[in-house]
């Protein structure tokens, strides 16, 4: 599966759209990892239990993306966008959603 920001694949022609598709991921970032993420917080530096969860997240969104493309007979999905929304009474939620344009390509 190829996928791509961009809107074409070089060395590449489209033979078929085949839709939009997306893949969405809703996680929760556990208390140990809050609590880790409030000392960093006060002292300073990077919280690599958040960053674990969000690059976990965005590779099961991409990947729920691809899934769902092969699901209708695409090989690459072009002009992939990626976005991040916090949700939740107290924002303990994290959304990573994929979305882009799967196609048949030679």
């Amino acid at each position: 599966m190829i996928v791509t920001t961009t809107n074409t694949i070089e060395g590449h022609s489209i033979r078929e759209y085949r839709g939009i598709v997306f893949g969405e991921v809703i996680t929760g970032v556990n208390m140990f990892r809050d609590i880790g993420a409030s000392f960093t917080n006060i002292f300073g530096g990077r919280s690599a239990g958040y960053e674990d969860e969000l690059q976990n997240a965005r590779n099961e969104a991409l990947a729920e993306m691809c899934h769902r493309a092969e699901n209708i007979g695409a090989n690459a999905v072009l002009g992939v966008d990626i976005d991040y929304e916090v949700l939740g009474g107290n924002n303990g939620m994290l959304m990573v959603s994929a979305s882009g344009t799967a196609v048949v390509c030679d």
